[in-house]
């Protein structure tokens, strides 16, 4: 998504005007509010966060239907692993890519 100059905001001016911005993001104008002239934090409004949080449980659900697929092929194929190791590596897989999106790993 492009954003306008008009949503930039500085941390000083958000804190000023923090009541009208959350009605302009309400309205589906997000915000990026930035910090000594960078880029520091989003203001979205709920459904849109809602509809972030589905889609990323989405994708998850779709690592682990393809990954159960993966292993039914390969009982097929009768190569198969051991279960402590498939979970491990799964575990790292899928914290990782928790990680790469600005979620801390919770183990």
């Amino acid at each position: 998504m492009a954003y306008t100059a008009k949503d930039i905001i500085p941390l000083s001016q958000a804190r000023a005007n923090l009541s009208e911005l959350m009605d302009e993001v309400r309205a589906g104008n997000e915000k990026i509010i930035t910090k000594n002239g960078e880029s520091y934090v989003a203001l979205i409004s709920t459904e849109k966060l809602e509809a972030f949080y589905r889609m990323e449980r989405a994708r998850i659900h779709t690592v682990l239907l393809n990954d159960a697929l993966t292993a039914l092929k390969s009982l097929d194929e009768n190569d198969t692993e051991d279960a402590d190791e498939y979970v491990a590596r799964l575990k790292a897989r899928l914290g990782t890519q928790r990680t790469d999106h600005g979620e801390p790993d919770s183990e």
